[in-house]
Formats: C-alpha cells, structure tokens, sequence
C-alpha cells in the first residue's frame, strides 16, 4: 500500500531525508518515530505531496507521488499536528466544505458528514464554531476531515496532541478501527501509544532509517523505549513526551 524507495530531501546543503526505505501494507497501522529535527514532518509532507522529494520515489496504492500526485491526495486522508480549519464555519459546514472540495458526490456528502461526527465524537459540538474549539475539538474535527472520503491510507501526525485521557482512549480506539481497511502511519512522540495501537515501527534518525519492525518482534526482549533509545543515541531530549504524556495524560 505505501512503498518508500530511497527518498530523499534536501535544502541547499543540509539533507533533511537521507535515502530512506520503508513500507506499509493494508491493514497496518505504522508507528514512525524519532527525535526532533529527525526528518519524520518532512517525510510526512513528502508522503501527504505537499513537498517534492529532491530525489528518489514513493508509491501509494500504486501512485507515484510526484508523477500521480492528484490520484495520491485521492486516496490519502492527512492530519497535520495543526489541523487547517476556518474559523468562521460550523464544525458542519466545515465538514460539508471539505467533503466538496474532496470529491465526494452531492448525494453522499451528508451521510459521509453524519459519519464522521459519530466517528470523532463530534455530535454535541457540531453546531459551534471551529474558531471556539478547544485543542482537543480541533484535533477531533481535523481527524474527522481526513477520514471523510474514506480514504485507503491515513497519516496522522500527533492525533491524540491536546486531548483529555477519555479522548485519547477514544482516538486510540478509532485508530485501531480503521486498520480494517485502510493502512495507518502514526506520527507521535508518545511511545506508549505507539506500543498500544501500532503492528510496525520505522524509526528515523539524523534523516535515515535505523529500524524497521514489526512490533511483536522488536519488544520481545526490550521495551519499546529501549530500543528508542538505543537507536538515537541516548538522544531523550523532546524525543519522549514527560511521563504523564506515557500514562496517556495531558
């Protein structure tokens, strides 16, 4: 579903991305981790098309992110650490918009629009304004405008980012529901999380792919904080969030 082939990303001098190699299969939910500044956003935005790689190729569902990249934001829903919402519409109207610009047909709009208010636990708040949304709501409703179109792969950077420990179980459940049909890549710095709804882990360093898993396998003998650690050096500082984020706080 997702193959990375030595994807790289440079700025001038200074290489982002180094050459990496990964792969995700429908039905996975991939944890990617790392320590700031490792590359991770980057290879995100490469993925979503938002940014052109400087060298090296990606397949989604068989597109090409470059040479396909409408028929790649087709078939992926992207949730940003800030999603992008407008202030002045309704969490309903926002979502009705989105589901316009996101192709879906006039006559589905509104069943996909219910669909994901009962998915994010958005039917109380569906009235209000996306500009009078706490953090919590925001992250709701941006994971809400990236599963609308039911799409085949998600990428989610820091879903749970802002939410109270009830939402976080909620997200962490709704996470774990889509892998039935769809193929997840996960983005957080809450490793936990990651060993509570992730099958694989890839994680990056200094711009390259130190470890590609599947997660069963990797914590046979160690944790997964472990082989974090192992992996970038000893590198803790905002690698990891605080033990209350571990404990699925806020």
């Amino acid at each position: 579903m997702i193959e990375v082939n030595s994807l790289s990303k440079e700025y001038g001098d200074y290489a982002a991305v180094k050459g990496i190699t990964f792969s995700a299969a429908k039905g996975e939910i991939v944890g990617f981790l790392g320590p700031n500044g490792a590359g991770k956003t980057t290879t995100i935005r490469m993925l979503a098309t938002y940014l052109p790689p400087s060298r090296g190729t990606a397949k989604i569902a068989g597109f090409d992110i470059v040479k396909d990249s409408d028929e790649v934001r087709k078939r992926i829903g992207y949730l940003p650490e800030n999603p992008p919402l407008y202030g002045e519409m309704t969490i309903e109207e926002y979502l009705k918009f989105v589901a316009e610009i996101k192709g879906i047909k006039r006559n589905a709009i509104v069943s996909n629009v219910e669909r994901v208010i009962e998915q994010c636990f958005l039917k109380d708040v569906r009235k209000k304004l996306c500009s009078h949304l706490s953090r919590g709501y925001r992250q709701r409703v941006g994971l809400a405008q990236a599963i609308i179109h039911n799409p085949e792969v998600i990428i989610l950077d820091e879903p749970t980012s802002g939410l109270d420990p009830k939402q976080i179980t909620e997200i962490r459940h709704l996470i774990r529901s889509l892998a039935v049909n769809h193929t997840v890549i996960l983005s957080t710095h809450i490793l936990p999380e990651v060993s509570i709804v992730c099958s694989k882990v890839v994680i990056i360093n200094r711009g390259r792919i130190v470890v590609e898993s599947d997660l069963q396998g990797l914590t046979q003998t160690r944790s997964l904080e472990q082989v974090f650690l192992e992996c970038v050096g000893g590198e803790i500082d905002g690698a990891i969030d605080a033990p209350r984020n571990a404990q699925g706080g806020i």
